[in-house]
């Protein structure tokens, strides 16, 4: 199954954080034990953070319409030796999901928010200096706030995330793909299958696609919907696709690994010029990976991304 990849089983526990504005945030913390978790548990009613262990830490941060979940494989080996964190970003997973209309909507989903949110769970869940783990979006915010808060990040991964603005195009081309859903699904096996060959965006059949939507579908009253408010994703999205990121890039300080999937989203020159762009950038690619590559490549995924970490773990 994608994402199963590696390592002792683990179970999970929910820890509370409050993010920008009040927003409600469930992050997830991976431990290692006996028995396999389940895909997504309910938290338990003592949702109370755990104090700092004292080890190292890394947060991981999904992209737009993931969740923290996403990140179970990685997890898994990851938290053989380090205190592992996943974060639903806001509007995603089991975290609050702000108005997108009324007092204060307009930056309910800007980037300034993702930022302050990742920063306040390093803060209140005591993970500092935090290895950020991020895809797409969520590498986005992970190198931001590294630039913002060089005293909190130990180290970075970036998961085949453009550091060039995308458009107006790519939105309108968003707004498009998002139009044609066929909601809602008759049954959670039928997202799956759409996502994974029937979507028009998809060029031949992608299982591990198709298993990384159907994770993010829940059942409603009419059947199987989206976890998230596609107009909130437009929203967030809106927030980043026009400008441009190399600012924000060359000021990471720390040492930083930059992974694509050979046919996903982030080319090999513009993932380069990155890796140029960064004053301690390493470089990773992945055959036959598309977008999704931590989750539907995840042997591959862990061989990319172990040794850059081990490595820094030994530099420390």
């Amino acid at each position: 199954m994608a994402g199963s990849e590696g390592g002792a089983s683990a179970v999970v526990r929910r820890l509370d954080v409050t993010g920008a504005d009040g927003v409600r945030l469930a992050a997830w913390e991976f431990r290692a034990a006996a028995a396999e978790p389940a895909s997504d548990p309910e938290p338990a009613s003592d949702s109370a953070q755990l104090p700092p262990s004292g080890e190292p830490a890394a947060l991981l941060l999904h992209g737009l319409m993931g969740r923290a979940f996403h990140w179970a494989g990685t997890a898994r080996w990851l938290g053989a030796s380090r205190r592992v964190v996943a974060l639903d970003q806001r509007g995603h997973g089991q975290s609050e999901r702000p108005a997108t209309t009324g007092p204060g909507s307009s930056v309910a989903y800007g980037r300034e928010a993702f930022v302050a949110d990742a920063e306040a769970a390093v803060e209140q869940l005591g993970l500092a200096p935090v290895t950020l783990i991020g895809h797409s979006m969520g590498a986005l915010t992970a190198w931001q706030l590294a630039a913002r808060r060089p005293d909190l990040v130990a180290a970075l991964v970036i998961c085949d995330m453009r550091a060039s603005a995308l458009g107006e195009a790519s939105q309108q081309e968003w707004e498009e793909w998002f139009r044609h859903w066929p909601l809602p699904f008759p049954t959670q096996d039928a997202a799956r299958r759409w996502f994974g060959e029937d979507d028009p965006r998809v060029e031949r059949p992608d299982p591990g696609r198709g298993e990384f939507f159907a994770e993010v579908m829940h059942e409603a009253a009419d059947g199987w919907r989206p976890l998230f408010s596609r107009r909130q994703m437009l929203s967030a999205r809106e927030t980043w696709v026009h400008d441009a990121h190399w600012e924000e890039l060359a000021q990471v300080r720390c040492p930083t690994l930059v992974v694509r999937g050979l046919d996903g989203e982030l080319g090999r020159a513009e993932a380069q010029e990155m890796v140029r762009v960064l004053p301690a950038g390493q470089y990773a690619e992945i055959p036959d990976a598309g977008h999704y590559l931590h989750y539907d490549h995840p042997a591959a995924w862990r061989a990319a991304v172990e040794p850059f970490l081990e490595g820094i773990k030994a530099s420390a």
